[in-house]
């Protein structure tokens, strides 16, 4: 069976370790990273921050649910990497 999505988009990958991470955004091919923050839906727990970076060929993400590990990530990643932050946006009611 062939799959829903075309040849020219393969599946993203998920990177479990963060300093396989930082080296896949040392990449020449790495383009661009997007910082997610995602808030707990219970009270009181930890927000989530995924960060997303595009290579040539695949996305790759990383979820953090530590906030200080989060932040030092964000401050390591390479100056010429181009870094979008974005909000996750409030359901409607």
């Amino acid at each position: 069976m062939a799959s829903s999505r075309p040849a020219a988009f393969p599946t993203p990958k998920q990177i479990r370790d963060i300093k396989e991470f930082i080296k896949i955004t040392q990449r020449k091919d790495a383009s661009q990273a997007r910082i997610k923050k995602i808030a707990s839906k219970v009270p009181g727990g930890k927000t989530q921050t995924k960060f997303k970076v595009r290579c040539s060929r695949y996305l790759y993400t990383l979820s953090v649910d530590d906030p200080e590990k989060a932040d030092k990530l964000q401050q390591s990643l390479p100056p010429g990497l181009t870094v979008i932050e974005l909000d996750k946006v409030p359901k409607k009611k």
